[in-house]
């Protein structure tokens, strides 16, 4: 049998092998994207968390005369520029009166994401002295004496504190009720 390129068939198998040829390149290419795009859908769960970690979530109170307060208080803890921070009034307060209920969920939301994205280990609550929201909710006789003042705080931390164990339970909570002056005092949990 004759093989020669002289024949017709021959260039027409010469030109196939062109074709598989480029056939062959274009099949590259698409299988370098194919590998690329696959390595990229691989990697994506690792895009919808952000990089680094947090170390806690901050919850405050959104008055403004204790925004660089709380801000220092963190720093001085050794948090600085590890924390997430959600602002609610009355901070605690916002979370758990009947008062604020459309704001609950908000702050269970904001919880849930600081803990998938930034891997929370503990919660950081900071009410205030002299809070226009627990006046608002509770009246401005529930916070007219330091004593009673204290009091509703801590009530209210308490069970802000006990509603984040009962929900996320390896979380740790901390709490502080701070003056005016920015002096934070530590509040049992």
């Amino acid at each position: 049998m004759n093989h020669s390129c002289e024949t017709t068939s021959c260039h027409q198998l010469s030109d196939v092998a062109t074709n598989v040829t480029v056939g062959r390149r274009q099949f590259l290419k698409l299988a370098t994207l194919g590998a690329g795009v696959a390595l990229f859908m691989s990697a994506a769960p690792r895009f919808a968390t952000a990089s680094g970690k947090a170390k806690a979530l901050m919850l405050s109170c959104m008055d403004y005369r204790l925004v660089d307060d709380a801000v220092k208080f963190m720093a001085d803890q050794g948090l600085n520029n590890e924390y997430d921070h959600v602002v609610l009034a009355g901070a605690s307060l916002g979370v758990v009166s009947e008062k604020f209920k459309d704001w609950h969920e908000t702050f269970w939301q904001h919880l849930d994401v600081a803990i998938k994205l930034h891997g929370i280990e503990e919660v950081i609550v900071i009410d205030h002295r002299d809070c226009g929201a627990y006046k608002l909710a509770l009246g401005a006789e529930a916070v007219e004496t330091p004593e009673k003042e204290t009091a509703v705080h801590t009530a209210t931390i308490v069970d802000f504190a006990k509603q984040v164990k009962a929900k996320h339970a390896t979380l740790g909570v901390k709490a502080y009720l701070m003056a005016l002056d920015g002096k934070a005092e530590a509040v049992a949990v």
